[in-house]
């Protein structure tokens, strides 16, 4: 049987949205991540250090005077979450930087400290400060915020008109954007060095409220195609690991609710612009 050329075209659509999907995958810690948060380190010793491969040893060398606190329990900031991703680098600190200098932190504190014969106070001093960034690299953009949270990027100006779903790369967020104003935000994820995420300017051309990816076999839900087999759409791993994993190339939102929003919102032909 023959086919014409029209019919020709959409079995080819309908191919590629079949095959078409990315799911999660594991990626290195030490790969390819966007620039670390910049901090504020108003507050903190001005020297340079670098960092080390192996514990200090029990007992080294003690401050001959009380330093000076620089975080203690209850401040709040970009500071105290890189004091968090710090120590969860040398296992003193398992559960993600919050930002708030709260217990399980005044804990970790401690045990890093009497493990270095410094006094336990619990609180992060010049002289515990020091140490522990000898100890550890400054903490990329995902190890500050591994479950997602960042403030969100100045919007690219290919955002600033019309419907657009404006994705950035740098803080690692969804903006749903209609003439210029801000409708909502939510915390994104990107595929991985080798299976990277499509930078530049697309449009919505299939919508999926229950899709499967083909391919690797993994649900899909409020899949928004806009280029090729690359999807803006929910993502079970993403919300259960953080940014510990990557997508295929998809763009994975982390919130459910945000996401169904979303969908329900978004129109065929709206604008999809993925920028640095």
């Amino acid at each position: 049987m023959r086919t014409t050329g029209t019919g020709r075209a959409l079995a080819a659509l309908v191919a590629l949205v079949a095959v078409s999907g990315c799911t999660a995958q594991a990626v290195d810690a030490h790969g390819k991540t966007p620039s670390a948060v910049k901090t504020d380190r108003s507050r903190t010793p001005t020297s340079t250090s670098t960092s080390t491969s192996e514990d200090d040893k029990q007992g080294d060398t003690s401050p001959s005077a009380a330093s000076k606190v620089l975080w203690s329990r209850g401040d709040r900031g970009t500071d105290v979450r890189e004091v968090q991703a710090r120590l969860h680098q040398v296992a003193w600190l398992i559960p993600a930087p919050t930002g708030t200098y709260d217990s399980p932190t005044v804990a970790a504190v401690k045990g890093f400290q009497g493990r270095r014969g410094l006094p336990r106070t619990g609180e992060l001093d010049a002289v515990t400060w020091e140490r522990l960034r000898r100890m550890t690299h400054k903490p990329a953009s995902w190890e500050l915020y591994p479950y997602g949270g960042q403030p969100a990027a100045r919007p690219d100006p290919r955002c600033m008109t019309g419907r657009v779903l404006c994705v950035s790369k740098t803080s690692r967020t969804l903006r749903w954007m209609i003439d210029g104003k801000t409708v909502s935000e939510m915390d994104v994820r990107f595929g991985s060095q080798y299976t990277p995420t499509r930078e530049g300017v697309f449009s919505v051309y299939f919508k999926s409220r229950h899709h499967v990816s083909t391919i690797y076999h993994t649900a899909m839900p409020y899949a928004m195609f806009f280029s090729g087999g690359q999807a803006v759409h929910y993502s079970a791993d993403f919300a259960a690991r953080g940014y510990y994993g990557a997508s295929h190339g998809c763009v994975n939102v982390r919130d459910e609710g945000k996401i169904a929003a979303l969908f329900a919102q978004v129109r065929s032909g709206d604008k999809v612009v993925v920028y640095w």
